[in-house]
């Protein structure tokens, strides 16, 4: 009987212990992330593609995903293949820092192009891009850029992170 109380005294004991660590956890916190897509010449912008998504900073940045595109046809000499073109952003690990929100993205942008051959077979521009990276809250931050191999061209990536209250 004895052994039996102090059971579940103990018991009682981590339950309410639980209950009060359970009472000073950080609720998670909640941004709106955008993205943007520049394709720039020179100083002028010549093409913008947007991105949005809703992210939290629970138990460590749960990942997120964006995924737009198409599937273009090519005809291989022997049979006809699908090549997936477009835009895929992840995102995970959401820590809030006191200079911003910090967070890994994984950026993968691509397109056909024009081709400067005589060949069937698409040619097709890709940039990829990951990292982690630091942004300030409310202001649109270059976070991945890089040069066109065929062109003038640069691709860029922009994050604004927002708060949701």
């Amino acid at each position: 009987m004895r052994q039996r109380s102090f059971c579940t005294g103990f018991m009682l004991a981590a339950l309410l212990a639980g209950a009060c660590l359970a009472d000073n956890a950080v609720p998670p916190k909640f941004y709106k992330l955008d993205f943007v897509v520049k394709e720039v010449e020179g100083a002028k912008v010549v093409n913008t593609r947007s991105y949005s998504t809703m992210v939290s900073t629970q138990q460590g940045g749960q990942a997120c995903s964006i995924r737009t595109g198409a599937r273009v046809p090519y005809f291989t000499g022997k049979e006809y293949t699908d090549l997936f073109v477009g835009v895929n952003i992840d995102c995970r690990s959401l820590t809030e820092e006191a200079n911003g929100l910090s967070l890994w993205v994984d950026a993968d942008v691509s397109s056909v192009a024009e081709s400067t051959t005589n060949t069937e077979r698409p040619f097709v521009r890709q940039n990829k891009w990951g990292s982690e990276v630091l942004v300030p809250l409310k202001k649109p931050t270059l976070i991945f850029s890089s040069d066109d191999v065929t062109s003038k061209h640069q691709m860029q990536l922009e994050l604004t992170a927002t708060p949701i209250m």
